[in-house]
């Protein structure tokens, strides 16, 4: 691999971070040649078919950026990997609590660095692109600049086109008419003659034909609909059509491999480049750890299925890997025609494939699909399986089936592999209040009001326990997973939720069939449906299991990791966001709406109550090592600068 470094330049306006100094940012691009017929290579779909150079060799290339001391003998040996989502760089949002640097991936200023966690830690923080299908300027955040951007080749047949019957699902999310949609891929033929377009109100309904003089290609990349009545804003609309080009997507776990795996074992590129982590010609590091959420955290689970954690020389690249928000789904990567961005949910992208077996990290058999298989099978077979700590939030287990990760298809549980912790982030949403502010495609009508649970404290002190559990060998805490065996986990319709006026709970999720993708659309097999269960609730609607923060040990309201879209919005359907239910502020107050749960004064009987009860809170978490010491004293101090009772 090629390292071509663009410019090296202080980030973080020269800030420094205690002993480790004042930090920098090495920005450039990393150009990779791959073996197609290699055994590591294998599996990468369609590398076969890849445009080769006179070696042999599929060539690509991927943006990259290191964040690092100024002087790399002070940093802590340890690169935090970051997969970025959709080209963003998300680790300082989520460790640092960035809320600028979600705006913007330059890491320049001050306000970039947030409380300036990782860097006090002294890591040296690696991003890199792996998603091909991210274009300049479309990214995760709205109006987020410098997206990572990773160049990957384009599949043929001997130089001819490769076509393929493909789906493109569109939701609007408006009711302004004509309305135009990009396509992932071009159409082979842009013709309406040779595509359908169909409609539907929710995800199980029937599809509605379009009119064919209601709808039109703009180009080979773009169509045009004239929206059908009678539908609203959060309609879904299927084209099925030809299309052709398809992107060797999979090359960027080849990518996540061969660059990391130069950063921490050569001393130079292979023109002879020495590596930015160099510390007296040699790596200055010694371990790896990676961190992705969400869309990163799937791609993470996909590296690991794949067997990518195993470098070119069998060594391993991560020693540990920290994934979160991610349920037990996969990703549509490394497939024809793949698309990365898309993940199943209730409503939107159901049936895109990525979210089929294998479900959990330990290899078994699954009845229904009758493959055989785990997220870790490759790695340990390799010896080069890192510690992993999987972190889902109260969301995946409506939207991303999150009970197969310790279930099997009979709802039955299953063993946990030593190398897996697992945790649940109680009673939170899938997006923190920093992406609530910056990522609109959360936002929607809903029923309820939208859960903001900050959980990013929990997420440092986890991260603290993985390094020590990768590098060290100390234990991490145990996992805080619900379970079949203790009863924590029970079918939706089982849940026992409270009656809270104006809260209505339905029981909807996020279903899961084993389908058939060799049509379009793809079709349930009928008698393979897998049982999905949820977290139990104590008589609040909060969670009883889990690693519980201060907010809901000591609540002021309930937190849910389900709410629903309102109305002209798809109504009914699941949304990525949770819900935040508040309790009453008074007992007559409670009893004129009929409210079950005791309200903040039956709870804390003043301020000073409420904040002993945060207190003491933290510090529980602080002695099972859930909560960092400095987050002690932060829980105190918001529950000390609140109106809790005052």
């Amino acid at each position: 691999m090629k390292l071509d470094i663009q410019r090296v330049e202080s980030a973080f306006e020269g800030m420094s971070f205690g002993e480790f100094g004042p930090y920098e940012q090495v920005v450039g691009r990393a150009h990779g040649k791959v073996d197609p017929t290699h055994r590591l290579n294998a599996d990468i779909i369609n590398l076969d078919k890849a445009p080769q150079n006179a070696d042999g060799l599929v060539e690509y290339a991927v943006d990259f950026c290191v964040l690092k001391p100024v002087d790399m003998s002070k940093s802590n040996r340890r690169i935090l990997y970051d997969a970025p989502n959709r080209g963003d760089k998300l680790a300082l949002v989520d460790l640092n609590e960035s809320v600028k640097g979600l705006g913007s991936n330059a890491l320049s200023g001050a306000e970039d660095a947030g409380n300036g966690f990782l860097m006090r830690q002294g890591y040296v923080i690696v991003f890199s692109a792996w998603d091909g299908a991210v274009a300049p300027g479309v990214g995760y955040v709205e109006h987020a600049s410098g997206h990572m951007l990773a160049d990957f080749p384009i599949a043929t047949n001997n130089g001819a086109p490769i076509v393929e019957a493909c789906r493109e699902e569109i939701i609007f999310a408006h009711n302004d008419s004509p309305a135009r949609s990009p396509l992932a891929y071009p159409a082979h033929e842009p013709d309406r003659d040779k595509a359908t377009l169909t409609v539907r109100q929710h995800e199980p309904d029937s599809r509605v034909p379009v009119p064919s003089d209601q709808w039109r290609f703009v180009s080979n990349r773009e169509i045009e609909v004239d929206l059908v009545d009678g539908f609203d804003a959060g309609a879904i609309y299927e084209l099925i059509y030809s299309a052709c080009d398809p992107i060797v997507m999979g090359l960027g776990m080849v990518g996540v491999r061969d660059l990391l795996g130069l950063l921490r074992y050569s001393d130079a590129d292979s023109e002879g480049t020495p590596n930015p982590l160099n510390v007296d010609g040699r790596p200055g590091v010694d371990y790896s750890i990676a961190h992705g959420r969400s869309q990163p955290g799937r791609f993470l689970r996909e590296f690991l299925r794949f067997g990518f954690n195993e470098d070119m020389s069998g060594r391993p690249v991560f020693d540990g890997l920290y994934t979160t928000l991610t349920g037990s789904r996969g990703m549509f990567l490394n497939q024809p025609f793949s698309q990365p961005g898309r993940f199943p949910r209730h409503h939107e992208d159901h049936v895109y494939p990525g979210d089929q077996f294998p479900f959990a990290y330990a290899n078994r058999t699954d009845s229904f699909s009758g493959k055989t298989g785990g997220i870790l099978t490759r790695n340990l077979a390799s010896n080069t399986c890192p510690k992993v700590m999987h972190v889902d939030s109260s969301t995946e287990f409506w939207q991303g089936r999150s009970s197969l990760l310790v279930t099997d298809e009979k709802g039955n549980e299953i063993e946990q592999p030593d190398e897996v912790r697992n945790y649940l982030l109680s009673g939170s949403g899938h997006a923190g209040p920093q992406m609530l502010a910056h990522a609109p495609m959360y936002w929607s009508p809903s029923q309820n009001p939208v859960n903001e649970l900050d959980y990013c404290a929990l997420v440092r002190a986890l991260i603290v326990a993985l390094d020590a559990w990768a590098t060290k060998g100390i234990d991490p805490p145990p996992s805080h997973y619900p379970s079949v065996s203790d009863g924590t986990l029970v079918p939706p319709d089982a849940l026992g939720f409270p009656d809270i006026p104006g809260a209505a709970y339905t029981g909807a999720i996020n279903g899961l069939s084993d389908r058939d993708y060799t049509t379009q659309p793809p079709s349930a097999i009928p008698g393979r449906d897998y049982p999905l269960l949820v977290p139990t609730v104590d008589s609040d609607g909060n969670e009883i299991t889990g690693i519980r923060s201060p907010d809901i040990r000591a609540p002021i309201g309930t937190y849910t990791g389900w709410n629903y879209r309102g109305p002209n919005y798809a109504e009914g359907a699941l949304m990525i966001v949770g819900s935040f239910i508040p309790f009453a502020a008074t007992t007559a107050e409670r009893k004129k709406t009929g409210d079950p749960r005791p309200s903040l004064e039956e709870r804390y009987p003043d301020h000073a109550h409420y904040v002993e009860a945060v207190r003491n809170a933290a510090k529980e978490l602080n002695d099972e090592r859930l909560l960092v010491d400095e987050d002690v004293e932060r829980y105190v101090a918001i529950a000390e600068q609140s109106q809790i009772r005052k």
